[in-house]
């Protein structure tokens, strides 16, 4: 998949700005970012909801203006909301969706016995989906994507409404799907941990596409430890103070003072030593997907302020 120069409007305001990537056959490729960062507005173009409003995308080896009908067979698609029917059983919901994409008699009697099995459903296919937990509610709505057997599978927030356990064993499954099977998996997050299990991030800020690489080497670009100072008085005065002493340039992110150096524990010593009397607290660790979602763009992953979801 590839797409060059993505741009959409909602009225003046701009939920994507030139927007350009690649993802390789059989990658699992994450768009990481904030709400209001640009993440839905772009799961909607690259799943057919809405056109593109400039640039180009080519999927499965199609261009996504011309191809749409073709792509759209080779897809599948889980949204963020639940697009399953609560008043169907679980074996209803896969039938009529079967039904779609032209499955019918044993073949679809086969693949829908096969996505049971595999997303450990077979002994619910009976239920309504109404009486299902969230987790098992989210493997019923990977079930149904999978029916049809696509080579890419889009999917937009999967983890949102999930406990943790229900989180792994939906991620771990993904992971199967493409280490056996070779899907192509796209996803949008704001987990750090979901993010952390694909082979590619791409971080979306205020629809800017700022980096794509792998995690961890995103976080290596970090080059040390992350230290967070909390004042007890003035946090800017405080920051001054620290730099001028010690050689730093520190940033000031919603209030808490944020130095990047090697041997972070040595400067919490030092800092201790020289400023303790003004410190409130002081830690420090390895950097994280939201140390550099800061590094980058000067502010912190969740504020109260995030836009309106786009």
């Amino acid at each position: 998949m590839t797409a060059c120069g993505l741009n959409f409007f909602y009225g003046q305001r701009q939920a994507l700005n030139n927007v350009s990537f690649s993802i390789e056959r059989g990658e699992i490729f994450g768009f990481l970012g904030p709400n209001g960062g640009g993440k839905t507005t772009l799961f909607k173009v690259l799943s057919t909801l809405v056109p593109s409003q400039a640039g180009t995308v080519r999927m499965l080896g199609r261009d996504l203006a011309r191809d749409k009908a073709a792509i759209q067979r080779r897809m599948g698609v889980v949204f963020q909301h639940p697009s399953v029917d609560d008043k169907l059983t679980v074996g209803e919901n896969l039938e009529h969706h079967g039904h779609l994409y032209g499955l019918r008699g044993s073949r679809l009697r086969e693949r829908s016995r096969l996505m049971l099995e595999r997303l450990g459903l077979s002994d619910r296919a009976a239920d309504r989906v109404e009486t299902l937990s969230g987790g098992l509610r989210r493997r019923a709505e990977l079930a149904k994507a999978l029916l049809h057997q696509p080579e890419l599978l889009l999917l937009d927030e999967p983890s949102t409404g999930l406990d943790p356990g229900a989180r792994r064993e939906f991620n771990d499954y993904l992971a199967h799907l493409r280490r056996n099977e070779g899907v192509t998996i796209v996803l949008t997050t704001h987990y750090m941990e979901e993010a952390e299990r694909c082979d590619r991030i791409a971080i979306l800020n205020e629809g800017r596409m700022v980096a794509v690489a792998a995690p961890g080497e995103l976080k290596e670009r970090i080059g040390g430890d992350v230290v967070a100072v909390r004042s007890a008085g003035d946090p800017s005065t405080l920051m001054a103070k620290i730099d001028a002493a010690l050689g730093l340039k520190s940033a000031l992110v919603d209030g808490t003072i944020r130095i990047e150096r090697p041997r972070g524990h040595e400067l919490v010593r030092d800092l201790v030593e020289r400023f303790g009397d003004q410190i409130e607290n002081v830690t420090f660790g390895k950097p994280t997907l939201e140390d550099v979602f800061v590094h980058l763009t000067g502010r912190r992953f969740f504020t109260e302020d995030a836009g309106f979801g786009e």
